[in-house]
C-alpha cells in the first residue's frame, strides 16, 4: 500500500448527501476481484449517459476536475452495502482523500485499508472547502496527514482529528496484513519458544 503523507491536488466538489457504494461503483462492475481497472466505473451512472457517452454536467467530466485527487462531499459518504470495490474504484481513478462531515463505518474502515484518507470535518469547515473546490484546478488543496491539516489556496487552514493508529498505518503505508508483517520477528520468536516448550505440538 502506498504511503500517505502530504497530498496536494484538485478537489472535486460533490454537493450530494448519502452517496452510497452503489453510486460510487455500480453492481455491474463487481464481477472482478482485481483492484485495478475499476476507475472507469467510478460514479458510472452519473458520469455516463445511457448511450455510454460522457455526461458533461458531472463534475469529474469537467476539464478542471478530470485529474482530481480529492473529493469534497456531503453527509454520510459511502453508505449502503459494504463492497470494498468502492474504495478500489476511487483509488484506481486517482482519488486519495475524501472529505465529508460523516462516513458510513464500513466504508470508512475500508478506506484506511486501501490507502485512502477519509477526513471528517464540521459543516462550517466543509462549506469553506466546498468554496475552495468550486474554484477548480487553480485552487488546489494540500492535505498534510502528519500535521492533520487541510490548507487552502489562500492560506486558510482546516484541522482534523484522526485515530493515531490509523494515522500511523497510512503514514507508513501499512494495511492490516502489512502491520502484522512488521511484527514478524516477534512472531518468529514466539513460535520458536512454543516449539521448544511443546515439541509435540
Amino acid at each position: 500500500m502506498d504511503k500517505f503523507t502530504t497530498l496536494t491536488g484538485v478537489a472535486a466538489p460533490l454537493h450530494l448527501i448519502n452517496i452510497d457504494t452503489d453510486m460510487i461503483i455500480p453492481k455491474d462492475y463487481l464481477k472482478t476481484i482485481k483492484r485495478t481497472g475499476l476507475g472507469k466505473g467510478l460514479f458510472a451512472e452519473m458520469r455516463y449517459k445511457d448511450d455510454g457517452s460522457e455526461n458533461p454536467d458531472f463534475v469529474l467530466n469537467k476539464p478542471a476536475y478530470r485529474h482530481a485527487s480529492i473529493i469534497v462531499a456531503g453527509d454520510n459518504f459511502g453508505c449502503g452495502s459494504s463492497r470494498e470495490h468502492a474504495p478500489w474504484a476511487l483509488l484506481d481513478y486517482g482519488i486519495r482523500c475524501v472529505i465529508s462531515t460523516s462516513f458510513a463505518d464500513i466504508f470508512y474502515n475500508n478506506c484506511f485499508n486501501n490507502g485512502i484518507l477519509p477526513i471528517r470535518v464540521s459543516k462550517e469547515d466543509l462549506e469553506k472547502l466546498f468554496d475552495d473546490a468550486e474554484r477548480g484546478e487553480n485552487a488546489r488543496l494540500t492535505v498534510d496527514l502528519a500535521a492533520q491539516e487541510i490548507r487552502g489556496p489562500d492560506g486558510g487552514v482546516v484541522t482534523f482529528e484522526i485515530d493515531p493508529e490509523r494515522k500511523e498505518k497510512l503514514l507508513n503505508g501499512l494495511d492490516d496484513i502489512g502491520l502484522t508483517m512488521v511484527k514478524q520477528p516477534q512472531i518468529a520468536r514466539f513460535e520458536e519458544t512454543v516449539s521448544e516448550a511443546r515439541p509435540w505440538a
